[in-house]
C-alpha cells in the first residue's frame, strides 16, 4: 500500500447521499492509498482500523466456508471497504486487489471522533454505513447460499 494526496470524489456511488458540508468534512479526514494487482489490502478475522472508499480498481471479497475460499462480491469504484472497521468488528472477509486499486483510507478513531463532534456529519455517515451493510449482507446470503446448494451437489 502506498499513500498519497487527497483527491476529489466526484459522482461516486458512496457519496451520493452526502451534502456538500458533510462532504468537504469527509474529504479533509481520509488519505488516498494505492494497492497492487493481487496485493491483499486486509484479511479474513484481522484486527480493523481502517475503512476505505474504493476510487478506481476492482477489489475482491472473498470468505473461507468449509474450509474453502468463497468469493462473496466484486467492489468497484464508488464503494465501500471495510465497513465492519466503522462498527468495531474484526474483518468480516478478505479483500485483494484485482487490479492496481486507489481508495480513500479513513481512520476509524478519526472518523469516530467527526461523528461524535458534529452529530449530523455522524448521523448522515452511520445513516450511509447502515445502507451499504444491509447490501452487503445480502450478498453475503446470496453467495453462501450458493455455496451450500454446491457443495451439497
Amino acid at each position: 500500500m502506498t499513500s498519497n494526496a487527497t483527491a476529489p470524489l466526484p459522482g461516486l456511488s458512496f457519496f451520493e447521499e452526502f451534502r456538500a458540508r458533510h462532504m468537504d468534512k469527509l474529504l479533509t479526514l481520509g488519505t488516498e492509498v494505492q494497492f497492487a494487482k493481487d496485493e491483499v489490502i486486509f484479511h479474513e478475522n484481522q484486527e480493523a482500523k481502517l475503512f476505505y472508499i474504493i476510487l478506481s480498481g476492482r477489489v475482491a471479497l472473498d470468505a473461507t466456508v468449509a474450509g474453502r475460499a468463497v468469493r462473496i462480491q466484486v467492489l468497484y469504484a464508488g464503494e465501500d471497504l471495510g465497513w465492519s472497521a466503522v462498527l468495531s468488528q474484526a474483518r468480516q472477509f478478505q479483500a485483494s486487489a484485482l487490479e492496481p486499486v486507489r481508495a480513500m483510507a479513513f481512520e476509524i478513531a478519526t472518523l469516530r471522533r467527526a461523528c461524535e463532534a458534529n452529530p449530523y456529519f455522524g448521523c448522515a455517515f452511520f445513516e450511509r454505513m447502515f445502507t451499504l451493510v444491509a447490501d452487503r449482507l445480502q450478498s453475503t446470503r446470496e453467495q453462501l447460499a450458493a455455496a451450500l446448494v454446491e457443495s451439497k451437489r
